[in-house]
């Protein structure tokens, strides 16, 4: 054994201890969500764990232990002088509100897959195969789109969409839409419900994820101005789109490139490629941040299996950059691309002919 710095030992076991009460703590997030217990707290009320209990239908003592567990995060407030927890409005927004645009508690889902299927992963190490999107656990799906659906609350209709070029006022005229990979439809459905004289086409192979995009589609009505279908990112049927949009999916496919071309031929004469990918510079260096941290640790259980489960298994990663995304739409045959905006957490560009 090396002989170790001790000062630089002790800062990494400090932070250890920090990461392993963060990772416990994300099964107690999804705890919260699924029995309710942040919603049973949302007004902002201060409540013993007894209160909280009979208010949720739970057992005193979990409920107490829980409660306890989610003041050490600093996720709730506690009140020792009255032995009482409460939410507080910007904790609400985080764990309470899914229509927050904070709203953060889904992503546990996603963290929940990683570890469920950890085993695939590391066989696929082991074998340099990949993991297909469809090989994954149940709650990797819902989890996506609860993890996704308050960044596109927010920002794609005020935000996003403004930034391209003539395409806010196709909308609002009446357009041809296709969402590529749509998953359970989050995107999709935030954009027909601004643009009602617009027609949208949400394609994914995922079919499972098609039927649950058909259902939410209905709930939030506007199934009548979606058209759901199963079909990948090569092969979705062409109907001169005036966008095509790619939500932080074109990473996980095998071809790009090959998307990319198809998306061309699709398209109407003056229609655009809006792609939205997770935020990374082009270089290693510059992600070694927490938004890196999130999207490298996710793309290794999760993105980079899906690309090399695919025919070509590019593996472009959740962290490919402005510069490896410019090179996937040049060679797909787009002449323009352009960085159009961007979030914390989102890259948005134009690809056009």
């Amino acid at each position: 054994m090396r002989e170790p710095n001790l000062e630089k030992l002790n800062a990494l076991v400090g932070k250890l201890v920090g990461d392993l009460g963060i990772s416990l703590g994300g099964a107690s997030i999804l705890l919260g969500d699924r029995l309710g217990l942040y919603k049973a707290m949302a007004d902002g009320a201060v409540i013993t764990p007894s209160e909280l209990a009979k208010k949720t239908g739970l057992h005193e003592r979990y409920v107490r232990e829980w409660l306890s567990g989610q003041a050490a995060s600093g996720y709730i407030d506690y009140h020792p002088e009255k032995n009482a927890f409460s939410l507080s409005a910007e904790q609400a927004m985080a764990f309470a509100e899914e229509g927050s645009p904070a709203f953060f508690a889904g992503a546990f889902d996603v963290v929940q897959a990683t570890y469920l299927d950890e085993p695939k992963v590391a066989e696929a190490f082991r074998t340099g195969k990949g993991v297909g999107w469809h090989e994954h656990s149940k709650c990797l799906f819902s989890g996506t789109e609860r993890f996704f659906r308050p960044g596109y609350n927010a920002n794609l209709v005020s935000n996003w969409i403004p930034t391209l070029e003539g395409v806010e006022a196709k909308l609002k005229a009446g357009a041809r839409v296709a969402d590529v990979g749509c998953g359970h439809g989050a995107s999709t459905i935030v954009m027909a419900q601004a643009y009602p004289n617009s027609e949208f086409f949400g394609f994914d192979y995922h079919k499972p994820s098609i039927e649950r995009a058909k259902v939410l589609a209905q709930e939030a009505g506007v199934g009548d101005r979606i058209t759901f279908a199963q079909a990948s990112a090569k092969d979705f049927p062409a109907k001169d789109y005036d966008l095509v949009a790619f939500f932080d999916c074109l990473h996980d496919m095998g071809d790009p490139v090959g998307a990319g071309k198809h998306v061309k031929q699709t398209l109407a004469k003056d229609g655009s490629w809006m792609i939205v990918e997770p935020f990374a510079h082009d270089n290693l260096k510059d992600n070694l941040n927490p938004v890196g941290c999130v999207y490298y640790h996710a793309s290794t259980f999760i993105c980079t299996p899906a690309s090399l489960a695919q025919e070509v298994g590019l593996g472009l990663g959740a962290q490919a950059g402005e510069s490896r995304l410019r090179q996937v739409a040049t060679e797909a045959g787009f002449r323009r691309f352009r960085r159009a905006t961007e979030t914390p957490f989102n890259m948005i560009f134009e690809a056009r002919s």
